[in-house]
């Protein structure tokens, strides 16, 4: 039925149509006309409408198109195996279903919209249609299952690096993984594993960017702690070019993590990192704790300095910047 609408607007192309005559041609009363045209409007159609005249289009969703992402695409096998899709539950439980049809490594899988968006920590991840970038990259590893963590490092630097080639913002990382712009999120990860008897078989690596949001489009508990490339840029993102420019630097430096280790990768993290230097406080399931973070060791956790004078390591949990 949205199909239909949308061929009669394309017909009277910056013409009104009327109710009257959508509910003749669709067969249905006016009331369900409006509630296709709303089911529009949430899949990121604007409409105008105006009393005894109807309905206008005024602004088509943008939409990732396949042909155009691959055809920018710079990398062997990073998103050359591509599923786009409408909408989904998310793409993270996507593309565990694809990989035990057989996906290789360096599937890509893309949602408009997520309708339970997953986040780390239990959370949801806000994803309103045609205005972010949700995908799942599939990973296959030639390393230890107890070595995963690093690889969430890795996604950080790739997304910060990838997102630095086309938007022109001061992006930092928070450990472990969240990127900010002046103190506010715009992007996360969340890296899923499948092992066997202690042996890693797949990561699916999650990454979210706001990249188009404006701020009507943020919940009100969201406004206060996230923005949008696009806010922080004062342009609107190519979200294909985004996605891209994050695949080609994730590709490169996967593939250095699996010449080099993890060393040159723990580099890269601490030069972009919004944390090293700063008082942080650490909810941990340990309890929480307060001190100045210094360093990442050799295994990716977070190095903090106590009160006290003594070190500690943080391998998980959730660290406020102070």
């Amino acid at each position: 039925m949205k199909d239909r609408i949308l061929g009669i607007m394309e017909e009277h192309r910056g013409g009104f149509v009327s109710g009257g005559e959508l509910s003749r041609r669709l067969d249905v009363s006016r009331t369900a006309v409006w509630k296709h045209i709303e089911a529009l409007r949430q899949e990121g159609y604007a409409f105008e409408a105006v009393p005894k005249r109807g309905y206008r289009l005024v602004q088509t969703p943008d939409r990732i198109k396949a042909d155009r992402l691959q055809g920018l695409l710079r990398t062997k096998s990073f998103g050359r195996r591509l599923h786009i899709f409408e909408t989904l539950d998310s793409t993270q439980t996507k593309a565990h279903e694809l990989v035990a049809a057989g996906e290789p490594e360096g599937t890509l899988v893309i949602a408009e919209q997520q309708t339970m968006g997953r986040g780390r920590m239990g959370r949801s991840w806000h994803s309103p249609p045609g205005t972010g970038v949700y995908m799942t990259l599939v990973l296959k590893p030639r390393i230890p299952l107890h070595f995963t963590p690093q690889l969430t490092l890795l996604a950080a630097v790739a997304l910060n690096r990838g997102i630095q080639k086309v938007v022109d913002v001061p992006v930092m990382i928070k450990w472990p993984n969240d990127l900010l712009i002046g103190g506010k999120k715009i992007s996360g990860i969340l890296l899923e594993t499948s092992a066997e008897d202690e042996r890693l078989r797949y990561i699916v690596a999650g990454m979210g960017i706001s990249v188009n949001l404006q701020p009507d489009d943020y919940p009100p508990e969201l406004k206060e702690r996230a923005t949008s490339l696009a806010i922080e840029s004062g342009r609107r993102i190519d979200r294909e070019q985004l996605i891209a420019s994050v695949l080609e630097q994730f590709e490169q430096l996967y593939d250095l993590y699996h010449e080099a280790g993890f060393a040159p990768i723990r580099t890269l993290w601490e030069a972009g990192s919004a944390s090293l230097g700063r008082t942080v406080r650490v909810a941990s399931p340990h309890g929480e704790l307060e001190g100045v973070a210094e360093a990442l060791d050799e295994h990716g956790g977070l190095v903090v300095r106590l009160p006290d004078g003594q070190q500690t390591r943080i391998f998980s949990g959730e660290v406020e910047l102070r």
